[in-house]
């Protein structure tokens, strides 16, 4: 099948030939309309016009960025490794990954089932919307997705396997590279420059060397570290639910990383809700229910992570009867402290990456009063410089907890 770019009219005739959106609709008649608003790719939702409830949605890769435009080229051969990583994702954890019905790595083309009532987690959080179950779903899927691809679980050869499946996704690592860990902390064309332009906060971040040097050896990490399959970019903007339900979805950005990848950024991006509140609404209950999720999902994913590898007698890290029971437990006890401190680390490179870098976060560059604004993106520069600063020496979540508060 020969690569072509698809519009809403063409996608339309594409689609309605494929034998599982005949088996999924029947003789209804279809609609095709665009809704996608992400920085990568398009995305297009079918449904019946006789049961608009009856719907799927379609996700194609083009050429290149598309927040940025056709002059920066992307290889479309992400879609493959979101494909990829979604059906890894569902095999351990169908309820919290979306089903495929169709997929074509020529096309770079995914049809997949339309979550038609859940929100995307970033609007729902603006809206102080309360998730009463969703630090116990998110925590079950970084357990899960983090652990059953490391090399606590797997033997050398399958996690060898893995990484031969992923190591090609070059590109978007390179993105994040350079929007996570380098530009956003520099003068650079990709910025947002009209806030960067004589804005004294802009200019502290770029001079302030400690810092920027912290944030090359959480680089380094990305880098180099293959602890496990992350997806990359789990922000909550990634992340659709409702009250009952937790999906994951968008892991283009899939690859073999370290453990506190995706923690941190979820963290981030809770964090990033946190300051919305403190500057914009004020509102301090949500706020404490914002500190207390960002809480039970650090001290959950340790306790499930922790019986997940209890449970694993040999893996290709360890063997059975390797250490001494004592041992082993004072082993995983300081392994986990590392992934808390990584992914309290990674979380203040997020945070501070979306303050002047490209792809800026709605909580705060949406905040249209240009004073609260302001506010927003101190607050959010302090964070990440207390983060960033002090996660290497992290003891517990409490600490962390103290960290955002204090900041304020």
């Amino acid at each position: 099948m020969q690569y072509k770019e698809l519009d809403v009219d063409s996608m339309l005739e594409f689609i309605q030939d494929l034998e599982v959106i005949q088996e999924y609709f029947g003789s209804d008649e279809l609609s095709v309309a665009e809704i996608g608003d992400g920085n990568l790719n398009y995305v297009y939702i079918v449904k019946s016009k006789q049961d608009p409830k009856k719907a799927l949605i379609v996700k194609q890769a083009v050429e290149y960025l598309r927040c940025v435009g056709e002059e920066y080229a992307l290889s479309r051969e992400r879609m493959n490794f979101e494909i990829r990583a979604l059906k890894k994702f569902y095999h351990y954890l169908p309820s919290f990954v979306p089903k495929i019905y169709f997929e074509s790595e020529d096309m770079s083309l995914v049809i997949m089932q339309y979550l038609g009532d859940h929100e995307i987690m970033r609007k729902g959080l603006i809206e102080k919307t309360i998730y009463p179950n969703f630090s116990e779903h998110i925590s079950t899927y970084l357990a899960f997705t983090l652990f059953y691809t490391s090399s606590l679980y797997l033997q050398s050869d399958k996690k060898r396997e893995l990484i031969d499946e992923f190591n090609k996704n070059t590109q978007l690592c390179k993105l994040t590279e350079d929007f996570v860990f380098t530009t956003a902390y520099m003068e650079h064309d990709t910025n947002d420059n009209e806030n960067v332009e004589s804005n004294p906060d802009a200019k502290k971040l770029f001079e302030d060397m400690e810092f920027k040097s912290k944030i090359l050896n959480l680089k380094y990490k990305f880098m180099t570290q293959t602890d496990c399959l992350v997806h990359g970019d789990l922000h909550t903007g990634s992340i659709m639910l409702n009250q009952d339900e937790t999906f994951v979805i968008d892991p283009e950005f899939a690859f073999i990383g370290p453990f506190g990848f995706d923690i941190g950024a979820l963290v981030a991006n809770l964090v990033n809700s946190y300051i919305h509140h403190s500057v914009v609404t004020k509102d301090e209950e949500f706020k404490n229910y914002l500190l207390e999720t960002i809480k039970e999902v650090l001290e959950l994913f340790e306790v499930k992570f922790l019986e997940l590898w209890d449970k694993q007698k040999e893996s290709a890290l360890l063997v059975d009867d390797f250490l001494d029971e004592d041992s082993l437990i004072s082993f995983k006890s300081e392994f986990m402290k590392n992934i808390l401190r990584d992914s309290i680390g990674f979380a203040g490179a997020k945070i501070a990456r979306r303050v002047f870098g490209v792809a800026g976060v709605e909580e705060i560059r949406g905040i249209k009063d240009k004073v609260l604004k302001q506010k927003a993106e101190v607050l959010a520069l302090r964070i990440s410089r207390e983060f960033v600063m002090k996660y290497e020496n992290l003891k517990n979540t409490e600490e962390v907890l103290e960290m955002i508060k204090n900041a304020g």
